[in-house]
């Protein structure tokens, strides 16, 4: 059995301050079984419980100083030290997951899982795109971005791009195509949304993104409403976008990659009429973004922000996740 923490500030806390947790965590340790923790949980729930003593531990960067001076403290990606896995952050959390489910089933499941993901062939690298037709993406310093989301969503990629994109100071609306605000995402995973779509559908925005997952793609697709909307988005030359199955199911069948370079989830590639530039992981055609899966979920949302602020602020985002 293996107990995992999450990261981040101050739910990190909670979980250090949490008495039950860490006689929970402890006792699980004693056992000889597996424990983890990634971001600053490493140094605030962990560390402070006693649990890296002897070992050699990672987390977050703004976090190493928290900790103790028992612990060796190295500035891996992902750090195994007998039963213990720790990791530094949001950018690193697929590394880790899949570090886990090798710990946990062994290297083939581990690649059977990572495969289909599309993960970075080099974790830790500076992160690029593919662009044609070069275009200045001028949507101001708050733009309103729209992120609609259906039963059988990816949550991985839409969670990456609503998070990126606010962590850039984004407005995001995110819109239910259910009857109500939650939604099943594609791994029984519950998201709620802020608006159903008919509301969402009243305002204007500067970009519209589809997340992936194949019962999202398809919901998409049907939904009158919203493929009217985008195409409305794209007759103005106002950006949209679409990742892993939504390019192909959604967006391919409605015209909407007509004359464009894209890409999208490799076993779907040969749906694009267009399959020229598909093997790369994030394809920007003038006001249209493209990308793979969810291994490329970060890219893909990094080049957004790329394209909307500039590079210095993706990388400066891209650091504090600790993806590069």
């Amino acid at each position: 059995m293996l107990l995992y923490e999450s990261g981040g500030m101050p739910g990190a806390s909670t979980f250090g301050d949490c008495k039950i947790l860490e006689n929970i965590v402890k006792k699980h340790a004693e056992k000889g079984k597996l424990y983890a923790a990634v971001c600053a949980a490493p140094a605030v729930a962990l560390g402070a419980w006693g649990l890296l003593n002897g070992l050699k531990a990672t987390c977050h960067p703004s976090v190493m100083d928290k900790l103790p001076s028992e612990v060796q403290a190295v500035e891996s990606r992902v750090q195994i030290d007998g039963n213990c896995v720790t990791s530094r952050g949001p950018g690193t959390t697929m590394e880790y997951s899949v570090v886990l489910v090798e710990q946990l089933y062994g290297k083939e499941k581990a690649d059977e899982v990572a495969g289909p993901m599309v993960m970075r062939p080099q974790h830790g690298a500076e992160f690029s795109m593919k662009e044609l037709n070069s275009t200045s993406w001028n949507a101001g310093e708050n733009p309103q971005i729209l992120v609609p989301i259906a039963n059988g969503t990816e949550e991985m990629e839409a969670v990456m791009i609503i998070d990126i994109l606010r962590r850039a100071k984004a407005n995001v609306v995110v819109a239910s195509l259910e009857g109500t605000l939650e939604i099943v995402a594609s791994r029984n995973v519950k998201m709620v949304a802020n608006v159903l779509l008919d509301d969402a559908l009243k305002q204007q925005y500067d970009l519209i993104l589809l997340p992936g997952g194949l019962g999202g793609a398809q919901a998409y697709a049907k939904s009158d409403k919203l493929i009217g909307f985008i195409k409305k988005q794209a007759e103005a030359n106002k950006l949209y976008g679409a990742i892993c199955a939504s390019p192909a199911i959604a967006l391919e069948p409605h015209g909407l990659l007509k004359g464009k370079k894209a890409t999208s989830y490799p076993a779907m590639w040969s749906k694009l009429t267009d399959q020229s530039e598909c093997k790369n992981r994030v394809v920007v055609d003038g006001n249209l973004i493209t990308s793979q899966g969810p291994g490329t979920s970060m890219e893909f949302s990094l080049a957004i922000v790329e394209k909307l602020f500039g590079r210095e602020r993706a990388l400066e985002l891209a650091k504090s996740m600790v993806f590069v």
